[in-house]
């Protein structure tokens, strides 16, 4: 059975205005559009803004993984590995088309800082932890036979390995997925809307809705709601100055950066656990179609999140872990197709030493006006945190709801079928990618696409794909996408303009 159609966007911006919400959600990655579906979907009147595009800050610049969390056996974190790995198994039930079982080789060289034993007890614990409920549990190999699965990497000093599995996905159309849901189950939701100030009950009562401005249209709306909630992740500080009065930090950011290569020059068939060579940091070579990924980087930053990109030393940190594991790479900054950062929002309590050490937990609170706050967390648990903020924010009302039915409803597929646009004309947008003029198209009708960069780096990642990240084809899909959003060719001249700045604050290397 379809799901019915999303309203139009004039629709759910009057929607916004005119009703009063049990729950206003600030912030559309993959936190917050999860607890818009699952609030939704247990009968509550939700609204949902998000000041850019679902995803795209630190939802869409992760490693793609939906993993257990292996390296976080190291540091203790034993109930967030086994939580990690129970979520892993719904997601791959739940959403079989954008959660995939990766199967990963951890190769073991002499002198490493984690020596076969070590790997093997680690690994065992770790499908323990799944209660070996994983895709497959882990086999220790020798040396011949890690070399059978990944015959590129360097043969000099390797004494064996293991092998393991865990999971990839699409983070920027999970986190879609999830938005989408929740509007198929009566949430407003809307991308492009931003939060200007919050309103209060009075001058000393608590959060009662907010004030936001609608970038697209240019207008301001008064939003009411019960109970505000902010997830934004890394801006959560933003926000919470906005009660007034001096707030302590609630939120630890950390940069990772990672970038894509061809994928014929490393050789590796699936993903590949290293050690980094400077810091013996665990990172990943990861396949993504005809690129690999390697990522990815951990450090502190004053970096505003809007502004974070990758630079110059955090690429070469990445190509020399990957030269020395594929000697025959021999990759090169001039190799690199795609260099992208994000902010990982980590709580701010307590995570004060290396940030490859810090806790991926989460926390959720009330502010001193009443504001539902999230704070951590990681990609891979987004269900759970959503289900745990939905469960307080009903204690909070004092409401009677549905049951929470995520953990057993499957997500909906989102990627548009061939040939799905109007009239036979399918063309590919670029020759050797799989993306098509009906994708557009799609993205535009069904999935709230509303700028450029909505559609090339969210839709679909072909701006992750290719050297000049779709700008030479961005003229082209502002033609496509101007007829659904009444755009003049003045508008569609605007439309390319702003994907040119915002590729630029995405891919841009900072020297």
């Amino acid at each position: 059975m379809s799901s019915p159609a999303i309203p139009r966007r004039a629709q759910r911006l009057a929607e916004l205005a005119d009703r009063r919400f049990d729950l206003l959600v600030i912030g559309g990655g993959i936190t917050g559009a999860g607890i818009a579906r699952d609030a939704a979907r247990r009968g509550m009147a939700v609204a949902l803004v998000e000041k850019d595009d679902f995803a795209a800050g630190t939802s869409s610049r992760s490693s793609r993984l939906i993993h257990g969390g292996v390296r976080y056996l190291e540091h203790g974190y034993l109930h967030l590995v086994f939580e990690a790995s129970r979520e892993r198994r719904r997601l791959l039930d739940l959403a079989p088309h954008l959660v995939r079982p990766l199967r990963f080789t951890w190769p073991v060289y002499r002198g490493a800082r984690v020596p076969r034993w070590k790997l093997g007890a680690g690994l065992m614990l770790y499908d323990a932890l799944a209660l070996f409920k994983n895709v497959g549990r882990h086999k220790r190999l020798g040396a011949e036979a890690v070399l059978a699965l990944e015959p590129a990497l360097a043969r000099d000093r390797l004494t064996g390995g293991a092998m393991y599995w865990d999971a990839a996905t699409d983070d920027a159309r999970l986190t879609l997925a999830n938005a989408l849901d929740a509007a198929h189950s009566s949430a407003t939701v809307l991308n492009h809307v931003e939060v200007k100030a919050l309103s209060f009950s009075g001058p000393h009562g608590p959060a009662d809705g907010a004030l936001v401005y609608d970038r697209i249209g240019g207008n301001e709306l008064r939003v009411q709601a019960r109970v505000v909630l902010n997830a934004t992740g890394p801006w959560t500080d933003e926000i919470a100055t906005m009660e007034g009065g001096g707030t302590a930090p609630t939120v630890r950011g950390t940069k990772g950066v990672h970038i894509a290569v061809p994928a014929a020059r490393v050789g590796n068939q699936a993903a590949v656990t290293m050690l980094s060579p400077d810091d013996g940091r665990v990172m990943f070579t990861l396949p993504a179609g005809r690129h690999t990924i390697i990522g990815t980087t951990d450090t502190a930053t004053q970096e505003h999140p809007q502004e974070v990109r990758a630079a110059r030393a955090d690429v070469r940190y990445l190509l020399a872990a990957c030269n020395r594991f594929f000697p025959a790479a021999a990759l090169t900054e001039d190799d690199v197709v795609a260099a992208w950062a994000g902010i990982r929002p980590l709580v701010a309590s307590g995570n004060t030493g290396d940030p490859a050490s810090a806790s991926r937990e989460h926390a959720i609170r009330h502010t001193p006006r009443g504001v539902l706050t999230i704070t951590g967390g990681k990609l891979t648990t987004y269900r759970a945190m959503a289900e745990q903020c939905v469960d307080e924010a009903v204690r909070h009302l004092g409401i009677t709801v549905r049951a929470c039915d995520t953990a057993r409803a499957p997500l909906p597929g989102v990627r548009a079928a061939a040939g799905s646009a109007s009239g036979t004309d399918d063309r590919p947008l670029l020759d050797g990618l799989e993306w098509r003029e009906a994708d557009v198209r799609h993205a535009v009708r069904e999935e709230m696409a509303e700028t450029i960069g909505d559609v090339l780096i969210r839709r679909m990642p072909l701006a992750f794909e290719t050297a000049d990240h779709g700008r030479a084809i961005a003229a082209h899909v502002a033609s496509l996408m101007g007829p659904h959003l009444k755009w003049t060719d003045a508008g569609e001249r605007h439309a390319v303009d702003e994907f040119g700045h915002e590729i630029e604050r995405l891919f841009a290397v900072s020297p």
